[in-house]
Parts: structure tokens; sequence; C-alpha cells
């Protein structure tokens, strides 16, 4: 499993493209976390905007507790791209405040099972973890 995480338009999902598969999403089968169905993330080759396909499960109520563990498990080759979104000003409304919680657990979850793990910043990746 790869991680690749960075802040808003810093150039992730360009980033992992060139690095891990496919400048289109069908070469790589890529899928939009903002779209796709809770279980394709248990098939496809990666996924950007981790963070919205996390902010759907959650308002579903779906449990995430154990979504990073049953990933590594179910689809341990997949790239994963989020968005790092526990920066700045605390949200007031609790549902913010819990997604942008759980969201970094999840994530710190997942770059510990990560074989790989890739900060991007203005296109720039840093390799955090792995070679």
């Amino acid at each position: 499993m790869k991680l690749v995480i960075g802040g808003a338009h810093q150039g992730k999902w360009e980033y992992a493209k060139r690095k891990y598969g496919g400048i289109e999403p069908a070469e790589f089968h890529w899928v939009d976390g903002k779209s796709c169905s809770f279980e394709e993330v248990y098939s496809c080759g990666g996924i950007y905007h981790f963070e919205l396909l996390m902010k759907r499960m959650m308002k579903a109520g779906e449990d995430t507790s154990h979504l990073a563990s049953r990933i590594a498990e179910k689809n341990p080759d997949i790239v994963i791209v989020s968005t790092e979104i526990g920066y700045g000003l605390v949200p007031i409304d609790a549902f913010d405040r819990e997604y942008r919680e759980q969201t970094g657990r999840v994530c710190t979850q997942l770059a510990e099972l990560s074989s790989r793990v890739d900060r991007v910043v203005c296109g720039i990746g840093v390799t955090l973890k792995g070679e």
C-alpha cells in the first residue's frame, strides 16, 4: 500500500499518477472518493480524494474505525491520495470536527500500514517512509 498526502491543490494526484501509474483514470483503475462506491476502495488500483470517501462514509453512518486495516487486508497494493484536513481553524460544526479527527486517525493508520508514504508540496514529493 502507498499513501500520498498533502494540502489542497498541491499536485498530489498528478504526482501519484506519475509515480505509480496511469495518466488517465482508466489506465490504472483510479477511483474518485467523491463519487465511487464504498466497496471500490477494496478493488481499485488507486483512490484520490480519499478524505471525501471518509466524509461520505461517515455521513452514511458507516463505521470507519477499522477501514485502514480492511483496506490493507483486501487491497494491499492500492495507492491512496488524501488531502491533509487537520490544519487551520477547528471547525465549529460537530460533524466537521469528528470528520477531521476520524480522517486523521484513519490516515495515521494507513501511513503505519503503508510501505511508502509521500507528502506533496507544490507538486514536489518528499518521501516520509519507504524508498
